[in-house]
């Protein structure tokens, strides 16, 4: 979903460099260095508002993450959100997802989150879809051994595509829920997005996946 340009934007961008990478070039391998402590690397493609990765960074001191957009004014306003709380373990990131492999190095990440991704619908878009092969090759590439990619959805559509995409990549499935919010388990650890939030009080399913590549 686009939002909308916020004016204001590209000032805050400039003034907290310290909490945000924009484009940066040169530093696979080197994200720790912009954290407080050396932990586990997790990342979110597609960050929206920053509920998610916000909460996640709090209830997670252990972990360091990164925040990632490709839209401007989205990025900004989860910079908005850390400017407030100044989390250690949390780092703004305004890049493409489909240039993840040149962001991060090798066995660099733990684990990736997708949360409620463009579906990209028309058949003629499929390669745009964040769990088409070419993006799982990339995730493949920057996850640790033992890492894993989990992924939210309202719609059934791209569910249905995902599960078999990643099945014919030949990833194994950890979890997978057609009605997260109704699975007592899984829900219990659930943090929800804006969109999430909103959507599943109209009734809306969500569906979750949570799989890992084999070595």
């Amino acid at each position: 979903m686009r939002l909308r340009n916020k004016p204001w934007a590209k000032d805050m961008i400039n003034e907290n460099l310290d909490l945000i990478a924009v484009q940066p070039e040169n530093m696979q391998g080197k994200w720790q260095d912009r954290f407080a402590k050396n932990q586990p690397l997790f990342i979110e493609v597609g960050s929206g508002k920053g509920k998610f990765i916000t909460e996640l960074a709090q209830e997670n001191p252990q972990n360091n993450y990164i925040a990632m957009d490709v839209q401007e004014g989205a990025i900004a306003l989860v910079l908005k959100k850390q400017v407030e709380l100044r989390l250690p373990n949390l780092q703004l990131l305004l890049a493409n997802g489909a240039d993840l492999s040149e962001l991060f190095a090798e066995n660099e990440v733990s684990g990736v989150y997708l949360n409620f991704s463009d579906p990209w619908p028309k058949t003629r878009h499929e390669k745009r879809r964040l769990t088409y092969k070419t993006f799982l090759k990339q995730y493949q590439y920057i996850l640790k051994d033992d890492g894993y990619l989990q992924f939210k959805t309202d719609n059934q559509g791209l569910f249905e595509y995902s599960l078999v995409s990643l099945n014919n990549y030949g990833m194994k499935f950890d979890d997978i829920s057609l009605d997260l919010h109704n699975d007592e388990t899984l829900n219990a650890t659930n943090i929800e997005t804006e969109y999430e939030e909103k959507f599943s009080k109209k009734g809306f399913r969500i569906n979750y996946l949570k799989a890992h590549f084999e070595n």
